[in-house]
């Protein structure tokens, strides 16, 4: 599940521009990708983040406009946003846009202020929201003055986790500091195994979505607590519970350090169970149940377009491929990975394509064409925020119009809208950028469509989403989406440069035998 601190992260500003027609070659035959231009996009993606970092400190803001300029960036960064500037620089090295000292410069600047910024020391964890002007962690917004409460997250310090191991195999000049900060890095602080009556969780254990170590602002949503001694913290109750989720990235860190055991990858769900007690989700799974590592395994999927999917919570590209950036999923678990995947992306192109015509696709959370900031996915593939029994749930909404398909749950609930008519969908680039690492031609022309029909795109590269019918464009450049291009097309293009500084033997001899020991229910029909 999604935590409300990710829900309502940024708040934007968008501009409009003039109403486009979809093209009738919607659906024509993908292009070739070509590695020039792909090599454009991304000189021009790296443009956008280093005008969002302040030379002084290495941290990138989390957001810039189409300006550019240094005097328009957001004031605040986190622990995500630094993460993805490191694994950017790491691929802009290697596509050949800074020289091997720039990039270690970049990298040790960026490591020597987050060595010094203030965390908690007891687990080494980051707070949410620092000032990228000189490091300090915000106690007040930005503009508004409104009080912030300093908070570790599990998933914005698993990203920048993700990166410290990135940076450690890539620069030999920054290994050290970015060792150094990693060893310090609790990941059994996020760690609820269940035992304390008071606060159960599925057999396995489950992640907390995080910790104020000070105070807080949640009443009801918190409970004093540690998992690893000392002084206690404000723990969430709230703990992320699917495994088609951003947040996996988390547990595999856990995982690989020994500081959380495997079969916490198997509590969380793959779907919500299919009896009708559970009526209340997307659609009634099927699939079959399996045991691995002693936890009992419902293996279901959702059935969509003829393909049968592990569903995220939302679905979006970004829960699906994430950590796909990272760890080779489809080739360590073939038979769970690397079936859901690949169907994955069919699913999105396909419903941008045929089902909701919208002659684009690639839908992920990224910033509202109307303003804001705003999750979209496929509805069909996410199990649904916020439902609850005798409120069906939905995934994601793809458009402005928050156009809900249900398909109903068997005999259980009757469907209400199983052939929907959707409006003004949004397309973020990042998602197809993602994609591109499973679906390297459709995901090319896609983009191809974006910057030339769209006019999606600017000197920073794409702008990060925009309405297909009315042509509205969120015109800013967000750090972390800007870093998810890069990731993608770094191993795109550098023959896995990410995955295979991420990837060492010894991650893989903790990790591998864990996820590819499974066998989702995914698989097409037809």
């Amino acid at each position: 599940m999604t935590s409300p601190a990710r829900i309502s992260r940024r708040t934007l500003l968008a501009a409009s521009a003039a109403a486009l027609a979809v093209p009738a070659s919607a659906v024509a035959a993908p292009r070739h990708a070509d590695p020039v231009r792909i090599r454009g996009w991304a000189r021009d993606t790296w443009r956008s983040l280093v005008a969002m970092t302040p030379a002084s400190t290495g941290l990138p803001a989390d957001n810039i406009p189409e300006s550019l300029a240094p005097a328009d960036r957001s004031g605040y960064t986190s622990p995500t946003n630094v993460g993805g500037y490191l694994w950017s620089t790491v691929v802009a090295r290697e596509l050949g846009f800074i020289t091997q000292g720039e990039a270690s410069a970049r990298l040790v600047r960026t490591l020597s202020t987050v060595e010094r910024m203030e965390h908690h020391t007891a687990s080494g964890m980051y707070f949410n929201w620092y000032d990228e002007a000189n490091g300090k962690a915000l106690r007040a917004w930005p503009g508004t003055g409104a009080t912030v409460h300093p908070f570790c997250s599990s998933v914005d310090n698993g990203w920048l986790g993700a990166a410290l191991l990135v940076v450690a195999e890539s620069d030999r000049a920054a290994a050290g500091l970015a060792r150094r900060i990693f060893a310090r890095m609790r990941w059994d602080a996020f760690y609820n195994p269940g035992d304390d009556p008071a606060h159960p969780v599925r057999p396995g254990g489950l992640i907390h979505g995080g910790f104020f170590p000070f105070d807080h602002d949640r009443p009801g949503g918190v409970y004093q607590g540690t998992h690893i001694g000392g002084d206690p913290v404000w723990l969430t109750t709230h703990h992320y519970d699917t495994t088609v989720s951003e947040t996996r990235i988390t547990s595999y860190l856990g995982i690989i350090t020994g500081q959380i055991p495997p079969k916490q990858y198997f509590a969380m769900w793959r779907t919500l169970p299919a009896s009708c007690d559970w009526s209340w989700h997307e659609m009634q799974p099927v699939g079959e149940n399996r045991n691995y590592y002693g936890i009992d395994v419902f293996e279901g999927a959702y059935t969509y377009r003829g393909m049968r999917i592990v569903p995220g919570w939302g679905g979006s590209m970004f829960e699906e491929l994430m950590p796909d950036v990272f760890v080779p999923e489809a080739r360590w678990a073939p038979r769970s990975w690397g079936r859901n995947h690949p169907l994955h992306v069919r699913a999105q192109r396909e419903h941008g394509l045929l089902e909701a015509k919208y002659g684009f696709w690639g839908f992920s959370p990224s910033s509202n064409p109307a303003g804001g900031y705003r999750e979209y996915g496929v509805d069909a593939l996410g199990m649904g925020p916020g439902g609850e029994p005798g409120n069906p749930a939905s995934g994601y909404f793809s458009d402005q119009e928050m156009t809900n398909y249900d398909a109903g749950f068997g005999t259980c609930r009757p469907a209400t809208a199983p052939t929907p008519v959707f409006g003004d969908g949004v397309v973020t680039p990042h998602a197809a950028f993602l994609a591109m690492m499973h679906e390297r031609d459709e995901a090319y022309t896609n983009l191809v469509k974006i910057q030339e029909d769209l006019r999606a795109y600017g000197t920073g590269g794409f702008f990060d989403a925009v309405a297909v019918r009315s042509g509205t464009i969120a015109r800013r450049y967000l750090s972390l989406d800007q870093a998810m291009v890069m990731g993608a097309i770094g191993n795109v293009l550098c023959r896995d440069v990410i995955r295979r500084a991420f990837s060492t033997p010894a991650v893989e001899r903790a990790l591998r035998p864990v996820i590819g020991v499974e066998e989702f229910g995914a698989s097409r029909v037809r």
